[in-house]
Formats: structure tokens, sequence, C-alpha cells
């Protein structure tokens, strides 16, 4: 299921990410996005929006409340954020390391052969 996820910058300066229902005009499960200065530079992180009181991302809040909606932002952002709401690890590159781009010789044309029915 895909969500309408948003990154918006709140009229108290703070950037955070959330699920959108249009139906509330509400933001859902939001995330707090963080700078963290490192000796690299600095890093991004997401945190629950009541942290540290609140250790789950079950926070809702109102549309009213945002100054600025981002219209572009990373992918990889949306899906840290997924990541962390739902406590599971979307793939990025393939089924854990296998190589489907050389699967060897089988009955099909590859994986992509089996999806298409060849």
């Amino acid at each position: 299921m895909a969500y309408d996820t948003r990154l918006v910058k709140l009229i108290t300066g703070e950037m955070v990410i959330g699920k959108y229902d249009a139906d509330k005009n509400i933001l859902k499960e939001v995330a707090v996005l963080q700078s963290v200065p490192t000796q690299q530079g600095v890093q991004m992180m997401l945190l629950p929006y009541g942290y540290p009181f609140d250790q789950d991302f079950n926070g809702e809040l109102s549309c009213n409340h945002v100054l600025y909606t981002y219209k572009k932002y990373p992918d990889e952002l949306n899906t840290k954020y997924l990541e962390a709401i739902s406590n599971l690890t979307l793939s990025s590159g393939g089924l854990g390391g296998l190589d489907l781009k050389n699967p060897g010789k089988g009955p099909s044309d590859g994986f992509s052969g089996l999806i298409r029915g060849k």
C-alpha cells in the first residue's frame, strides 16, 4: 500500500515527515527530522515527534501548523521513514544479495522471465 508521506516545515521551524490524511487534514505517525553534527559533517536522524517521552511513531499533527510542504525530497528519506514506523527493512538492491542480473542457467530467462511468464 502506498502512503501519501509528506515532508513539511512547521511554524515552529521543525522539519517533520508523516502520513498525510486528507479527510482530517492531519499528519499521522509523525517523525521529526533532526540534524546531528559529526566529525564527517552533519547527519540526519528521525525520531518520534514526542521523543523522549513518546518512543513510538503514533503522534498526529494538524496541517494548520504547516508553514511549508516540500514537493521534492530524497527517496531515501521516505524509505528510512517507512522502515522506522513499520520496523521492517525495505529492500533497495535485490533479494538478500541475490544476483538477479546473472541468475545462471535455468528453465527461464532469469527472474524477470518468471514474472512475465516466459
